[in-house]
């Protein structure tokens, strides 16, 4: 028998200023982030980890500031659920059948893994990660 798992794995809250979403979070929720390495992408994409850790219950998180990404207003990107999957790609190529889109196809994201960028029937955009 498969044993059963929460279905979210992962939450992204897209922001315009890192540190002040940093200070706020962190101020409401009493934690400290990590920022994230991100040794590729310059100035145009950070993101700063809520504290976690793989073999504790719930799904964690990071926020990210994407340089032309701005999450305010109607049908802005503002925060990205991930469902866990077994090979994204699999999941990811009934999402068309299904009335969806596909945004951006499977790709790496280094040592965490490989993820797929897509759209609900409503706009709403969500993501898909594996590990493979």
């Amino acid at each position: 028998m498969k044993k059963q798992r929460n279905v979210v794995c992962w939450f992204e809250i897209y922001v315009n200023d890192m540190e002040k979403a940093k200070n706020f979070y962190g101020t409401v929720l009493n934690l400290a982030f990590e920022d994230a390495p991100m040794p590729d992408a310059g100035d145009e994409f950070s993101m700063a980890f809520f504290p976690g850790g793989e073999d504790l219950p719930n799904a964690s998180g990071a926020l990210v500031s994407i340089k032309g990404v701005k999450p305010e207003g109607i049908a802005a990107v503002n925060t990205i659920i991930y469902f866990e999957c077994e090979d994204c790609s699999v999941e990811e190529s009934r999402v068309a059948k299904a009335g969806g889109n596909v945004h951006k196809p499977k790709f790496s994201i280094g040592e965490y893994g490989f993820i797929s960028l897509c759209m609900d029937p409503e706009g709403n955009t969500f993501g898909l990660h594996s590990l493979k």
